[in-house]
């Protein structure tokens, strides 16, 4: 019998079959988009039959939360790593932001973009996405690491009022939201492509649209 924290020869089969189907669905993602995934394509892929595959995921909806989840623990992980380095600084997230989703597009767009039609995410999803909100709402409400008064701070105490309202967010809710808003209409424009032959570098207008930010 295994002992506490170790796993079986199965168990460790089993977690590899799963980590390929995976690397198989994204790679199908990336070629034909989330609404077209397929688990029996998969099982192709592989080298196994349809009903063989469903041992290790009962069904397309298991295999795409199972994405969803690595997507967004992914990011989580990204943005408490550039919170520990700049806990109140929120341009550190959008460009820790940037940086992640040119590297991972597919896991970008699986949770930012369009819906998979006839796919229900579990409740459990989004307590892992607020994961990463709850991180950009700790930047926009913790102090500055310095007694300089920025742009930003003015623009948080505009916002004040909201706080007095039990309808409306709070004033670091507001700004997380407008940043989280703004950011991800520009950089989801870059990752489809629309800026190509615009002759500019989207690095520097996703970067203006920071700093504009944080100025208010």
């Amino acid at each position: 019998m295994a002992g506490a924290g170790t796993t079986t020869p199965r168990e460790r089969y089993r977690a590899q079959v799963r980590a390929e189907v995976k690397e198989r669905a994204w790679e199908q993602i990336a070629t034909a988009g989330a609404s077209a995934l397929s688990l029996n394509a998969v099982a192709k892929q592989m080298g196994m039959s349809g009903p063989a595959l469903y041992r290790y995921f009962a069904s397309r909806d298991e295999l795409i939360t199972e994405l969803i989840r690595d997507a967004y623990r992914s990011l989580a992980g990204t943005f408490r790593g550039a919170a520990s380095e700049s806990p109140s600084d929120v341009a550190a997230l959008a460009h820790a932001l940037r940086r992640w989703a040119l590297e991972h597009p597919q896991r970008y767009f699986l949770i930012y973009g369009t819906p998979v039609p006839g796919y229900q995410a579990p409740e459990d999803i989004t307590a892992t996405a607020s994961e990463i909100m709850t991180t950009l709402l700790d930047a926009c409400a913790a102090p500055p690491s310095d007694t300089t008064a920025t742009p930003f701070d003015t623009h948080l105490d505009t916002h004040r009022q909201w706080a007095n309202d039990d309808t409306a967010p709070t004033a670091a809710l507001h700004v997380a939201l407008v940043f989280w808003t703004r950011l991800h209409g520009v950089l989801s424009l870059e990752l489809a492509g629309h800026f190509a032959g615009m002759g500019f570098d989207p690095a520097l207008l996703y970067a203006a649209e920071v700093d504009d930010l944080r100025a208010g």
